[in-house]
């Protein structure tokens, strides 16, 4: 689409120290940072990129994980404009889900909301292609549940509905874009069902 990389930077997982790759970000000029840092030096980075007014600049952040959740985390003003991509928002105007939502927060009272990128939506939908798995097969017996999950589809679930793709043990699900504003994600392009786009990799020598 036209954008340079101007700047590409790896730290150990326990990393906080963030000063001297702000101090990068601000003297290159860089319109975007895409984050894929963890905690616990996520909250550092971002506070140390807020105060050296790259957002006030108008930089941009991508962190594809961020869900509802990281609103608990991280100051709304911090991450104000951000663009993530999960497989499920809070927002998605779907009744499967606004149901689910409800259901979860009516037994889970609290700040732990149900999310995408927390794993939630996930294991949900894991748990509910097993169920399918297991009762095509009539069995728990492991073999016969793979055979049966191969194949596994959810007619409804949150973000909608997904399939197993024949031969890949992955998952064919919709994906969407969403944007920070004021304190919580809203939807911005709904990109429909995406294909894993991996391969099943033969155990045979070339």
């Amino acid at each position: 689409m036209g954008g340079e990389i101007v700047g590409e930077e790896y730290f150990p997982l326990d990393t906080v120290d963030f000063q001297r790759t702000v101090q990068h970000i601000m003297a290159s000029g860089a319109e975007v940072v895409f984050n894929t840092i963890v905690p616990p030096g996520l909250t550092p980075f971002l506070d140390k990129l807020h105060k050296a007014g790259f957002g006030k600049r108008g930089g941009k952040i991508i962190c594809t994980y961020f869900d509802e959740n990281f609103f608990n985390l991280v100051p709304s003003e911090q991450i104000e404009g951000l663009y993530s991509c999960l497989d499920y928002y809070q927002e998605l105007d779907d009744p499967f889900g606004r149901a689910l939502l409800c259901r979860y927060r009516d037994r889970f009272p609290g700040s732990a909301m149900l999310t995408a990128g927390s794993g939630c939506t996930g294991h949900y939908r894991a748990i509910k292609m097993w169920e399918a798995a297991v009762n095509e097969a009539g069995t728990v017996e492991r073999d016969a549940v793979i055979r049966a999950l191969d194949h596994a589809k959810l007619s409804r679930g949150p973000g909608g509905p997904a399939e197993m793709v024949p031969g890949q043990h992955h998952v064919r699900m919709n994906m969407y874009i969403a944007q920070a504003q004021s304190g919580r994600f809203r939807i911005v392009k709904n990109l429909g069902p995406i294909d894993p786009n991996e391969r099943a990799l033969s155990d045979e020598p070339n």
